[in-house]
This record gives structure tokens, sequence and C-alpha cells, in this order.
């Protein structure tokens, strides 16, 4: 016989909070396919108009990832002739990402798609409630969440 978990899945933070963005990935993703990109990967390229050239560090940083995984993201977006890396002229170690042409119609393109999506997630949830989580979910994301998160804890009374 099985032991039981002693953690029920629906109680851990980190658990439900991946079940939910896995489900709106997969929600993203079906409403933005016709455009041929996923939504992890059109999250990547508005980072980039966002940043204007980032160099792979800074766009490591702005988007939460490790600079290994980034890359790993980058190639297909790269192979696709929406990206290119460029030799940075401050730092010839360090490299920049722009978007080509191809690239800035691509997502130009896939924005009106990612704009139905972005409407359904409102109305199925509440364009309030919608702006409420993307606030938390944008702390939970910050270096201050993250030092909360590390701080160390009071010892109870009596430790």
């Amino acid at each position: 016989m099985k032991k039981k978990a002693s953690v029920d899945p629906n109680y851990c933070n980190n658990t439900v909070l991946r079940q939910a963005t896995r489900r709106m990935g997969q929600l993203y993703d079906s409403i933005i396919a016709p455009s041929g990109l996923r939504a992890t990967q059109l999250g990547l390229l508005t980072h980039v108009v966002s940043l204007g050239e980032p160099t792979m560090r800074e766009l490591a940083e702005d988007m939460v990832m490790d600079q290994s995984a980034l890359g790993h993201t980058l190639k297909p977006l790269e192979r696709s002739g929406y990206l290119e890396l460029i030799v940075d002229p401050q730092d010839r170690r360090a490299r920049r990402i722009r978007l080509t042409q191809a690239g800035t119609r691509k997502f130009e393109d896939t924005l009106v798609l990612w704009k139905t999506a972005q409407d359904s997630f409102e109305a199925a949830f509440g364009a309030e409630k919608a702006a409420e989580l993307r606030a938390v979910l944008t702390f939970l994301a910050s270096d201050d969440f993250e030092l909360a998160f590390n701080a160390p804890t009071p010892s109870a009374p009596g430790d």
C-alpha cells in the first residue's frame, strides 16, 4: 500500500501556480497558434521590444530566467530569422539581441492574436481581478519578494 502524501498538492503554492501557468500557456498558445509562435516566444519578443536591444544578461534578468535557458529559448527565434545576436559595441564580449524586420512583423501580427487571448482572459476572470492578479504576480517575480522569501524566519518561543 502506498503511503499517502503528507502535503495536499492543492495546498502547495508552487504546485498550484505552476498548474495555473501551464493552463494559461495552453489557452494563450491555442489562440496565437496561427502565428506559428508559442506564448513563451511572444513573451520573449515582448521583452526584447520593451528593452530595446538588451544583452543576454539584461534579458535573462528581466525575464527571471537563467542565461543558458534563455539561450535555448532564443535559438528557434533566431533560426526563424526573427531575432539576431549582435556584438555589443561597448563590450565586444557581450551579445545584444535585436529584432529583425521579419521579427518586428511577426511580433506585430501576433499581437493581434494575443489581444484576443488577453480579452478572453479578462472576460472570463474580470478586468479588475486580472489587474490585481498581474500586480500580485509581478511582486512574486520581483527581487523584493525573493529577499523576503529568503529572509531568516524568527524562531518560535522556546526554540
